[in-house]
């Protein structure tokens, strides 16, 4: 058995990453085991909200995602068949002075990629791949993992961030992935292919009845993110992934789309589907010396752009926890989870109803949002204060009051 003086991570992605740069913030040793042959990450784009932005900035790596990311002026909601504008929200200067930092969209493998590259520098971080973790006790001695080839490790302590499918999540819960019905599909293409329709001001969103398409420039604009998401009529429990979703009903249920809308699906990638899952929230995600973190402790629906920035924020509360309570592992974890799990679970919740609303379907549903949407204006944050404004950067949560 291979004993580690440090914590052990499980999972490399942004969550686990950032959970590491936090610990060592702490002065703690952290163990980062990877299931891939090597650390990356797959997707396109991802959006960071301020309350991301803040975590980024606390932990020093703010200033090289400048570099990489685009600075969209707003996130415009548009009618999928009409092309029309129903709603805006304003990213401006108004936007920076209230929530303390800007919006930015950026691909995933950058985000990933300097978050590895802060933890490659740290001589606090160890990083080890190939490990398929399969199962995790709490012993007296430590915590202990053991691998798919059998092999153990023992740490001080062990943080869960496995993502949807954890195995770290069955110590607090017996329960599986929902599947929403919902399938996307992801990917981005050179700019230059589609200067002609690309908005490079914008994040687009394209809604319609149970589907939307999402639009913005990544990579310093040298790349145009595209995501397609739609319901699919053919889902039906216990069928295999690759018989619903296909892009054979994508091409059908989009038919009447705005031409624009059209050619986004010409442009999009057909070889890999993403079926969208995610979990109940759950009201204890800490054990001992314990705990889970990012989409192992909460999985939610993409559709407020919070999966990641809600590690993110996790990573930096429990960077503040680690700093209070040093050593105290059960401590420290019980205090993260007190904080987070209320917020997380809110969020969890208001992605499903979210989801719901901007797929809505029938007649009265979709005048009254339209209604509700073309009334409002496009600095008016009184429905995003509760998500942006609160957030956990500099070592201090702090919170927007109006």
């Amino acid at each position: 058995m291979l004993k580690k003086d440090s914590m052990i991570i499980v999972g490399g992605g942004i969550g686990g990453l950032a959970a590491a740069l936090a610990a060592a913030e702490a002065g703690q040793k952290t163990t980062i085991l990877e299931q891939a042959p090597e650390f990356g990450e797959v997707g396109a784009g991802i959006q960071m909200a301020p309350n991301a932005m803040a975590v980024l900035d606390r932990f020093g790596v703010s200033e090289e995602i400048a570099k990489i990311a685009v600075f969209p002026k707003r996130l415009v909601l548009k009618d999928v068949y009409t092309a029309e504008e129903l709603t805006t929200l304003d990213l401006g200067d108004e936007f920076k002075e209230r929530y303390g930092f800007p919006y930015i969209v950026l691909h995933r493998s950058d985000l990933h990629r300097v978050l590895l590259e802060a933890c490659e520098k740290s001589p606090l971080v160890e990083l080890v791949t190939n490990q398929h973790i399969e199962t995790v006790e709490e012993t007296a001695d430590g915590v202990v993992v053991t691998n798919a080839s059998g092999e153990q490790m023992i740490g001080k302590a062990l943080i869960g961030a496995d993502g949807l499918k954890s195995k770290t999540r069955s110590l607090f819960v017996d329960d599986e992935p929902i599947c929403s019905e919902y399938v996307a599909y992801r990917g981005t293409i050179p700019i230059a292919e589609i200067s002609d329709d690309a908005n490079m001001d914008d994040v687009i969103m394209w809604i319609g009845p149970n589907l939307h398409v999402v639009q913005y420039p990544v990579r310093r604009g040298e790349l145009y993110n595209q995501v397609v998401v739609f319901k699919s009529y053919n889902y039906k429990e216990g069928i295999a992934d690759s018989e619903w979703g296909t892009p054979e009903e994508m091409d059908k249920v989009f038919e009447g789309a705005h031409p624009k809308v059209e050619k986004a699906l010409s442009y999009i990638s057909r070889q890999i589907r993403w079926p969208m899952y995610d979990r109940l929230p759950i009201p204890n995600w800490t054990k001992g010396n314990i705990t889970l973190l990012g989409d192992a402790a909460h999985p939610m629906l993409q559709y407020l752009a919070q999966g990641g920035v809600q590690a993110l924020e996790d990573a930096s509360y429990l960077a503040d926890m680690l700093n209070e309570h040093g050593n105290n592992y059960e401590k420290a974890f019980k205090a993260f989870e007190q904080e987070r799990q209320p917020r997380t679970a809110k969020v969890q919740r208001t992605a499903r109803t979210w989801g719901e609303i901007i797929h809505a379907e029938d007649e009265v549903s979709i005048l009254l949002r339209n209604t509700i949407f073309k009334q409002r204006e496009a600095n008016d944050f009184s429905y995003t204060d509760w998500l942006y404004g609160q957030k956990y950067g500099q070592g201090t949560k702090k919170k927007v009051t109006n």
